[in-house]
């Protein structure tokens, strides 16, 4: 089988999984992820903290699973070219904004988008004008970061000759 093949087989596989965890969860249920957002209902006993349980799982998972390349020596994915590695390793604005913006309309929807596009198959009617402005923003989003970059580009570049020249 060809490495596309195998790349695609892989990733059905992955979001069949992904997607059937997430009904398991009761993920895909909008008043699911309401009631363990709404902290302020802790006192009364109407939490329901089973959400964080299946974020630890995911955590725990993915803990190991990206460092199995390490303890099996690999050299490339099974299901890929090549590893994706980043040197991106800080805290900063732009993933501070990212986040915040992810759970205020996680907040107000109710809808993560992974459930939200699980949920057009099973209540479209509901989850349309979530899912249209999900891909409307992130391409707005993504237009934004390539406006951004080149300016971001030519500034270290001005800087670094500047200093070189100095």
């Amino acid at each position: 089988m060809s490495d596309t093949r195998i790349a695609l087989v892989s990733a059905a596989v992955s979001g069949i999984l992904f997607g059937f965890g997430l009904s398991v969860a009761r993920m895909t249920d909008p008043q699911k992820i309401w009631n363990f957002l709404d902290l302020g209902a802790i006192p009364s006993g109407r939490w329901d903290p089973s959400l964080a349980f299946v974020m630890i799982g995911g955590i725990i998972v993915a803990f190991f699973g990206l460092r199995l390349d390490r303890w099996l020596g690999l050299a490339k994915p099974i299901a890929a070219a090549a590893f994706i590695k980043t040197s991106r390793t800080r805290v900063d604005a732009p993933l501070l904004i990212g986040a915040a913006i992810f759970g205020v309309g996680w907040g107000l929807s109710g809808f993560c988008p992974g459930p939200a596009i699980a949920d057009l198959g099973l209540v479209p009617g509901d989850v349309y004008l979530f899912v249209i402005a999900l891909f409307v923003g992130s391409w707005v989003a993504g237009q934004f970061l390539e406006w951004s970059e080149p300016s971001r580009t030519s500034n270290t570049t001005n800087a670094a000759a500047t200093t070189s020249a100095l």
